[in-house]
């Protein structure tokens, strides 16, 4: 499958390539804050099938965290575009910067519900996790 999409301003445009490891929304903490509140929609695939086409993402990892995950997003309007874990070899692609969103489908499982604000709603019968699922 091909994925394509890219920030709000279009500076920053990008391709992936690949099946799906995982499509989920997460509740934690961290996505709360770039959600603006919701959980954030996201799809696994591959680093190997990713590349942007157009423009340099910006990139933050907290210092002051072990293990702290990289975020990449658009210098110029802020969208957040994708998220990498040390030692993980894939892109964590989150779903609104798909240019058709209908692609993601819909979420396998929630994570990281420990987090779950009384205002956000998990479909019934998602498979919910307090942090990861079991591997």
């Amino acid at each position: 499958m091909t994925y394509e999409g890219g920030c709000y301003c279009g500076a920053l445009r990008y391709v992936a390539e690949g099946e799906p490891r995982m499509k989920a929304e997460c509740h934690c903490r961290p996505c709360a804050y770039f959600s603006g509140g919701a959980p954030n929609l996201f799809v696994v695939l591959s680093e190997k099938g990713f590349r942007y086409t157009s423009g340099t993402p910006k990139s933050f990892t907290r210092p002051d965290l072990e293990n702290a995950v990289t975020r990449e997003f658009c210098g110029d309007c802020g969208t957040q575009i994708l998220t990498r874990r040390p030692g993980v070899k894939a892109v964590i692609i989150k779903a609104g910067t798909l240019d058709d969103p209908a692609l993601f489908g819909a979420q396998q499982m929630a994570i990281y519900t420990s987090g779950k604000q009384a205002f956000n709603h998990i479909p019934d019968g998602l498979p919910a996790f307090e942090g990861l699922p079991p591997r």
